[in-house]
């Protein structure tokens, strides 16, 4: 690509800053806001990624803190499924456990199927004793936090984008107004100097 063609490129995209008898006010606001909207996205992306990755791993961890694994008797037999390969089933079925307080428990918790009543399973609880998912491990926690923080810095991107978007599409419509009612005072003086 010559350095002509990238200058001209250049030019092209900054045209709104430079001294122009054709720019407007609408010009400016417009390349304004076109600034801002990247500033925005990039220092509050950064910030809502982070805080949201830091929230959800923080809460991973609580999690982790919280909650424990506890040895559960099956009430009732687990259904059976076909076997298809390496895919594990799991079915609710109800099983009694007891609780960090030292009383008996009930409730149903998702275990693996061909179970028959009376079988020892691992359940998790948490601190007050009822049943809870599993946490994510530290590495699945990891990923998943720095899931949701991309989300989040996407989420408040779009939505920068999304707004600034509606402040362009307004200022298009200024301008084409504008455009309006100068063709109106000069159309019917160009019409008469081309007849």
């Amino acid at each position: 690509m010559s350095g002509r063609t990238r200058h001209g490129r250049t030019r092209r995209r900054l045209w709104r800053w430079r001294r122009s008898p054709l720019r407007r006010h609408e010009d400016i606001v417009e390349a304004w806001a076109i600034l801002v909207m990247w500033v925005v996205i990039v220092v509050g992306g950064v910030v809502a990624g982070t805080a949201a990755g830091r929230a959800a791993g923080q809460e991973f961890a609580r999690q982790r803190a919280d909650r424990q694994p506890v040895r559960a008797v099956l009430l009732t037999a687990a259904p059976e499924t076909a076997s298809t390969g390496d895919v594990s089933y799991r079915a609710p079925v109800k099983v009694r456990w007891t609780g960090p307080d030292g009383a008996t428990r009930t409730g149903q918790a998702l275990v693996g199927t061909d179970l028959p009543a009376g079988a020892a399973v691992a359940v998790w609880q948490d601190g007050r004793g009822f049943l809870a998912a599993e946490p994510p491990g530290l590495a699945e926690a990891t990923a998943q936090a720095a899931l949701f923080g991309t989300a989040a810095a996407l989420a408040f991107g779009g939505l920068t984008y999304g707004t600034t978007a509606l402040v362009r599409r307004r200022l298009d419509r200024r301008r084409h107004d504008l455009w309006g009612a100068q063709w109106d005072v000069v159309g019917p003086r160009w019409d008469r100097t081309a007849s």
